[in-house]
């Protein structure tokens, strides 16, 4: 039997928090995927070769095709079965990981990448909305979203631990690998311990919605990027302006349909939305510079993948012990005093990173930067998280944890997206104002793109133009790391004052 509470909801069975364990399995995979990449990304780039535009697609078509299909798979969950589209999630996840293993060619990657994407918009709500089912004490659910959210900061802990020592001594497809283990010991745990929910009242899925949902978040984010590689501006806002458009449509559809995909009337709701923007901000400003962390401690400060990933498990530790944290500060200082904390301590981890510019790699400086980053960002995941499943009526589970967390990947993608464009363009102008007339025509136009690829030049040039295009490839991207966290100097401001003046208004 459920006991109950008096005043909540009834508490959670033992089989409930066997199944959070359970649900753990996929999460610590997901952000996994994530870290062990960046890790590996000096080792593709120089086995692949990729352009500077395809490397950031490796990076980031993943989190590019899990916010365009969040949306689509969370109300999937709703009509088919949450328990269901996580096993299916799992079998597709594993496959696409074997094929992003033994990739042969940029473009091949890039479209094993979009298709882990695509599995792993499947097992983010389908996770969420189980604990939402599973978990209807308000207290217990609230620590359940902690733990869900902390096994995502364990998986960005162990991925470097992980992938620095598989990259120590296999190639860079076997941090890929990884995942297909997890994913068959998933497929014979769910059916034992996870129960099944699904909407009983849910219609059918709107094809044409699910369309427009992705082609609108994707020809944004490749709008951005155009803009980032030097195109002219002409075509890249004419994009961006169609997926602004597309997404209007998309809006309009949902409120004429019967079934829509999503009830964007729960968008009405003042304290999901305010919770939604505060997320945003709140993995906007990380991601993006966590990617250039791993290339910075290995390119610039020359560490070797393990030992990188070494200096950046007090990043994880910081991101796990936060979330944990999360629930039992709001009910101490309050939600909206916790997340203002939280930004104002970001932009300060920030005003180290800044100091990061040519000629002043340090890493005392990079690693307690990130960590007071990571340590101050981590509560704000949790609690917006919270409010948003804690507002919605069981059988929407799904859609809202679609749109909870389409909030995250979205705020991931473009952050990786803008801010790693930002560090390109600055990395491009400075390396061409910089590079000495002495150094060889051809190497320099080749050089220009990435930093991986410049050092990879580098190694071909007699001396001392080697040393000399190095040395400039590794300041020019230092500049354009220092122009990014001045950029998320500026953000971190402003979500802590959106989170002081539209979650404190609309939450009362």
């Amino acid at each position: 039997m459920t006991a109950a509470t008096a005043d909540d909801g009834p508490l959670a069975t033992r089989r409930d928090w066997l199944g959070l364990a359970v649900i753990a399995l996929p999460c610590l995979l997901y952000s996994m995927d994530l870290t062990v990449l960046n890790l590996a990304v000096p080792q593709l780039a120089e086995d692949l070769v990729p352009t500077a535009a395809e490397l950031l697609w490796i990076v980031d078509i993943y989190g590019f095709f899990l916010a365009g299909a969040l949306i689509t798979m969370g109300t999937l969950g709703d009509r088919i079965g949450r328990r269901k589209l996580l096993m299916i999630g799992a079998a597709a996840f594993g496959a696409a990981s074997v094929i992003a293993a033994f990739s042969t060619t940029a473009p091949m990657l890039i479209a094993a990448r979009a298709l882990l994407g695509l599995a792993g918009a499947t097992l983010a709500p389908s996770t969420l909305s189980l604990i939402r089912s599973m978990f209807l004490n308000g207290r217990q659910r609230s620590f359940a979203i902690g733990v869900w959210i902390a096994c995502f900061a364990a998986g960005a802990a162990i991925g470097p631990l992980v992938g620095g020592v598989l990259l120590e001594h296999f190639w860079w497809g076997s941090v890929f690998l990884i995942a297909v283990p997890v994913m068959l010991l998933l497929l014979v745990l769910v059916p034992l311990l996870l129960p099944e929910f699904r909407d009983p009242n849910a219609g059918r899925l709107d094809i044409p919605s699910a369309v427009l949902s992705m082609a609108a978040v994707l020809a944004v984010i490749y709008g951005v990027k155009r803009i980032a590689e030097g195109d002219a501006l002409a075509v890249p806002i004419t994009i961006i302006l169609a997926g602004i458009g597309l997404g209007v449509v998309f809006i309009g559809r949902q409120l004429r349909l019967d079934d829509p995909l999503i009830d964007v009337r729960l968008l009405r709701h003042g304290p999901m939305t305010a919770a939604l923007l505060t997320n945003m901000i709140a993995l906007f400003v990380p991601f993006g510079t966590f990617f250039f962390v791993s290339q910075y401690l290995q390119l610039v400060l020359g560490l070797g993948p393990l030992e990188a990933g070494l200096w950046m498990l007090p990043t994880g530790i910081a991101l796990f012990a936060g979330s944990l944290a999360s629930p039992f500060l709001a009910r101490r200082f309050g939600r909206t005093a916790v997340i203002v904390s939280a930004f104002l301590g970001a932009a300060i981890g920030f005003v180290l990173l800044a100091q990061l510019g040519p000629g002043a790699g340090s890493l005392a400086l990079v690693v307690t930067g990130v960590f007071i980053v990571a340590l101050s960002l981590a509560p704000i995941p949790p609690i917006t998280t919270d409010v948003v499943v804690g507002v919605t009526p069981v059988e929407r589970a799904g859609a809202a944890s679609a749109i909870s967390e389409t909030s995250f990947e979205l705020g991931a993608a473009l952050g990786i997206a803008v801010l790693g464009s930002i560090v390109a363009a600055f990395y491009r102008s400075a390396f061409l104002a910089t590079a000495g007339a002495n150094l060889p025509p051809d190497a320099v136009a080749d050089a220009r793109g990435t930093l991986g690829g410049a050092l990879a030049i580098a190694e071909t040039l007699p001396e001392p133009a080697r040393t000399q295009l190095a040395a400039t490839a590794r300041d020019a991207f230092s500049a354009g790391f220092a122009a990014t966290a001045l950029v998320c100097i500026a953000l971190s401001l402003a979500g802590a004052v959106l989170a002081l003046t539209a979650l404190r208004t609309r939450s009362a």
